[in-house]
């Protein structure tokens, strides 16, 4: 019996749905399924794994480091968060006492490979095997790997491995340096760095003190307006505005066209997606970050609607039967006209782009079609137009130049206008170019300018990073690969060193990266990583054994901790000091109405989150929060109320604007709305009423006991009791979904309802006031992990 290893569920039944002569059966062994059936005489079963059912842990006890002496466990041994590998291995186990071969089907790269022979030495116990290799899971397919399958392929399995062991010393034995120096310190908190992430965040660091030492130069712009067209000085900028006014003076309205220039050109198609092009593209047309692209591109790869995403190359070699698939999309409605025009003309040879990869072509679609969901209909739309258009005609475009004497200056206009699309047709609507026609100017025709204008500018700072652009600077500085560049990125965020959209890096980021700079700078440094990156790549090619590479990665990293814990609690003071300004500068949310000192979030001794103002006693203005959310300044204010915005972030929920003061006049709206609730489920309970009224007056008591100044405890818990869900039952402040024209009211208010209908799920929370606000009086803590554990710093380079 040949048992053949899967890397995912779906990919195991598509596999069984092709390899099966006569169909296949479905089998449980507990909770997971498997799938057997015949071909030519030959019984066969499937069996999927679940990704890394097997991780590295270290072999020693403790946590300190360095540490070098690691071993592969079951991934459900080393992480309580892969509990649901277990019964994957557990059933490829039993069954594999029943195979005399194995084979890996598992995706063609190094960790797919990594993970079918990990399956196969651990839970089958043999060595050997058969080797799968396939860029789509078309039937077709599937079924000439399976024909075809050869050895196991060792040297990406020992690449594989090597970047697994390499990552992990790197990544457990930075981290836990850096988490060690700041216990030093005195606090805990979960902290990571590897040989990825440190030169990411130093490149992420770099672009941020451009931009914050940047200063701003003037510079001057002439114009003139010419039958509605602006023509720029020849000269372009000019730095000093003396220049600038001096042709000024020298420029008349009255002038002629000295020179008009016109070229005809043709403008090649974009070549087929490779992962990170895709990953780029995909976010200027969506907004889908890196990670969300390749997760929506393998459930696409999983479904059998385009190839393995993977993938570093833009070539579509013959031997994928272009025309096929070409013709398999024309039976799809939406593609039909581009891809029959396609067929008519004979266009099967693509223009491919200059990167290759030794295992994939570029991502194309099979022309196989699936139930998709809205995320996924739009990267197959893009996918798809994408590789018919690299088939299509070029484009035909012309550009014109016009020179202008006015005076004596000399001004100029540019242009440029398609006039045949071509394949420009095929890719719409995902490129947008600027069409600039220019009316028919002549040689020696006299014009006059409706309007000379000087204006001034000044000279902008680098732009920052987005997720999907430093995606791209990683790849072209050869950092990361293909697969992990987009998760480092979203690691880097999860620890607080990054945030944003247009990627900030974080006071406590920018210390980071400053204190490894000074002390330890080989963390940073791309080279070492590069040439790591360089070596898993002769050892793919037999050039080198992975004993070399991991003997020489152990004396870099033992010489790198010798120096860091020389100096750990120099570093462990740096790091604290900006995570005390970081987590200060975070509780901030803008100007007290009353006072002009600032507020800031802070927590009560209770732990209940709720706005105090920095000018206490002096100044006892406070607001209630939702409690048991994430809430972050937007620095805006209200215009009515002229209190702070507040973002409230909730897990799972969308992300809504509140502002502070429970009476502002932008939430009568939310007072009509829960009046109607009322009025539709009936009058409140009794049970309800005591209980609100219980709550109300045990809080003003303790508000009493903690401080003389009860007038305003009394008036801050009315505020808050008036503050309540009218959803009985939820602990969350739920708001009804709000039209684009409500959003400011509907999304900066809780509900706001009347006495009588108040509930028992109490849920913005203050402080009573006077000695009690006095004491809880700081910034708002940060939920921190009860303990480290190295399974949630693997895999993070």
């Amino acid at each position: 019996m040949q048992l053949i290893i899967c890397e995912k569920p779906r990919v195991a039944e598509k596999l069984a749905e092709a390899l099966g002569e006569d169909g296949f059966e479905k089998k449980r062994l507990g909770s997971v399924s498997y799938f057997e059936l015949k071909r030519r005489g030959e019984d066969i079963v499937i069996a999927p794994a679940v990704g890394h059912v097997y991780s590295l842990k270290s072999s020693a006890k403790g946590g300190g480091y360095p540490v070098f002496d690691v071993e592969w466990a079951p991934a459900f041994e080393v992480d309580e968060g892969a509990a649901y590998t277990k019964n994957y291995v557990s059933n490829i186990a039993k069954l594999a006492k029943k195979a005399d071969t194995f084979v890996c089907a598992c995706d063609y790269d190094l960790e797919g490979s990594l993970i079918g022979f990990n399956v196969i030495r651990f839970a089958c116990n043999s060595t050997e095997g058969k080797r799968m290799k396939f860029s789509t899971l078309a039937p077709d397919d599937l079924v000439e790997a399976f024909e075809t399958a050869g050895p196991l392929d060792y040297n990406n399995i020992w690449a594989g491995e090597t970047r697994h062991f390499l990552d992990w010393f790197y990544g457990i034995n930075l981290s836990r340096a850096l988490m060690q120096s700041i216990k030093r310190a005195g606090i805990f908190k979960v902290m990571s760095i590897g040989r990825v992430q440190g030169p990411a965040l130093e490149i992420l660091t770099s672009r941020e003190r451009e931009i914050a030492i940047f200063k701003p130069e003037p510079y001057w712009v002439l114009s003139a307006l010419i039958s509605e067209v602006k023509f720029t000085h020849e000269q372009g900028r000019f730095t000093e505005l003396e220049d600038a006014e001096e042709a000024k003076k020298r420029t008349k309205k009255d002038g002629t066209v000295e020179k008009v220039e016109r070229r005809e050109f043709t403008q090649p198609p974009f070549p087929p997606f490779d992962l990170t092009s895709l990953q780029v593209e995909v976010y200027k047309a969506f907004g889908f970050t890196p990670a969300q692209t390749l997760e929506i591109a393998q459930t696409l790869y999983e479904a059998g609607m385009i190839s393995y995403p993977r993938t570093s190359s833009q070539k579509l070699p013959e031997k994928l039967n272009l025309p096929k698939i070409i013709t398999a999309l024309a039976k799809q409605e939406k593609y039909s006209a581009f891809a029959k025009h396609l067929i008519e003309r004979k266009l099967f040879k693509p223009l491919e782009g200059k990167k290759t990869d030794p295992a994939h072509p570029a991502i194309y679609p099979t022309g196989i079609v699936s139930r998709l969901g809205e995320r996924e209909l739009k990267l197959y739309d893009l996918v798809v137009k994408r590789f018919l258009a690299c088939f299509a005609e070029w484009a035909k475009r012309e550009s014109m130049k016009v020179v202008a004497l006015l005076g004596t200056e000399k001004f100029d206009a540019s242009g440029t206008r398609t006039v045949e699309k071509n394949w420009i047709a095929f890719y719409e609507p995902y490129l947008k170019l600027e069409e600039v026609t220019l009316p028919a100017f002549a040689e020696g025709q006299k014009v006059a300018a409706e309007k000379i204008k000087l204006e001034e500018k000044q000279t902008k700072p680098p732009s920052r990073y987005s997720p999907a652009s430093i995606v791209e600077t990683l790849e072209r500085k050869g950092l990361g690969t293909k697969a992990t560049r987009s998760g480092i990125i979203e690691t880097l965020q999860k620890r607080g060193y990054i945030e944003g959209k247009s990627i900030t890096v974080t006071q406590f980021g920018q210390t980071v990266c400053g204190a490894l700079e000074h002390h330890c700078p080989l963390i940073l440094d791309e080279e070492l990583t590069k040439q790591i990156e360089t070596e898993m790549e002769e050892i793919q090619d037999g050039k080198l054994k992975k004993e070399e590479v991991l003997e020489e990665g152990r004396q870099v990293l033992g010489k790198i901790l010798l120096e860091f814990k020389s100096k750990e609690e120099e570093i462990g003071k740096e790091l604290l000091g900006a995570l005390k300004q970081s987590e200060n500068n975070a509780s901030l949310l803008g100007k007290c109405n009353k006072c002009q000192n600032d507020l800031r979030i802070l927590r009560s001794r209770a732990g209940k989150q709720f706005v105090g103002c920095g000018g206490y006693p002096q100044c006892s203005n406070s607001y209630p929060l939702p409690q048991g959310a994430l809430v972050k300044s937007t620095s805006e204010t209200c215009e009515k109320c002229k209190t702070p915005f507040v973002l409230v972030i909730r897990k799972g929920k969308k992300p809504w604007k509140l502002c502070l003061d429970m009476n502002c006049e932008t939430k009568k709206d939310w007072k009509r709305r829960s009046d109607a609730t009322q009025a539709s489920n009936g009058t409140v309970t009794k049970q309800n009423t005591t209980t609100a009224t219980t709550s109300s007056t045990t809080t003003q008591a303790s508000a009493k006991t903690a401080t003389p100044n009860t007038t305003q405890a009394t008036a801050t818990q009315t505020a808050v009791t008036q503050q309540i869900n009218t959803n009985t039952g939820s602990n969350t402040i739920t708001p009804s979904t709000p039209t684009a024209t409500q959003q400011t009211s509907a999304n900066s208010a809780t509900t706001q309802t009347s006495t009588a209908t108040q509930t028992q799920n109490i849920n913005l929370e203050t402080p009573s006031s006077g000695s009690a606000l006095k004491k809880s009086i700081k910034p708002a803590k940060r939920k921190t992990r009860k303990k480290s554990d190295d399974a949630s710093m693997q895999g993070e380079n």
